[in-house]
């Protein structure tokens, strides 16, 4: 049985993907935010004109770039932490406090995500416009996905964590 690889490297091989993408679009953004800005001051200063839909179009990718940075943040597990008890527990009840902290970064991500839905739909259905002929509804797409994708991994990250404090329970 050569070629067939085990799921868990498929799942692996999946993350890295996912990893690279994320990295890639959050790369390309940042470039053309920079662009963007840089363009429109060049033109204010050097021409006294400037592009209409300039900065709109910045304001919206600070909004994705800023939620991407989020979803890279949680990836690695790196979003702010506020552990003032879990400094003084013992081991197992810090990874219990871990776990449980997980599970409502979770919850509360998963609030969020459904509400931002819900506003997506309302843009719309209310056909608003950001700019030039970009609907609102378009530029706030990352609200939702982007919790959805934060709560997912805090939610893999809690299940880990239990998993984690069953083991060492058992042996």
């Amino acid at each position: 049985m050569t070629g067939i690889r085990p799921p868990s490297s498929w799942l692996q091989r999946g993350k890295k993907i996912i990893a690279r993408i994320e990295d890639g679009v959050l790369a390309g953004l940042l470039t053309v935010m920079i662009g963007a800005a840089t363009a429109q001051i060049v033109l204010r200063n050097v021409w006294d004109s400037g592009l209409v839909w300039s900065d709109p179009l910045t304001k919206v990718l600070v909004l994705w770039i800023g939620l991407l940075g989020a979803m890279v943040a949680s990836r690695h597990n790196n979003h702010i932490h506020i552990d003032v008890l879990s400094r003084f527990l013992p081991a197992r009840a810090k990874a219990a406090s871990e776990a449980l902290n997980s599970l409502f970064a979770a919850l509360v991500c998963g609030v969020i995500a459904y509400h931002a839905a819900r506003l997506v739909l309302i843009d719309k259905e209310a056909a608003t416009v950001a700019f030039g002929a970009v609907p609102t509804w378009v530029c706030e797409l990352i609200i939702p996905f982007g919790f959805a994708v934060i709560g997912l991994r805090y939610a893999a990250l809690a299940l880990s964590d239990v998993v984690s404090l069953m083991a060492a329970k058992k042996s």
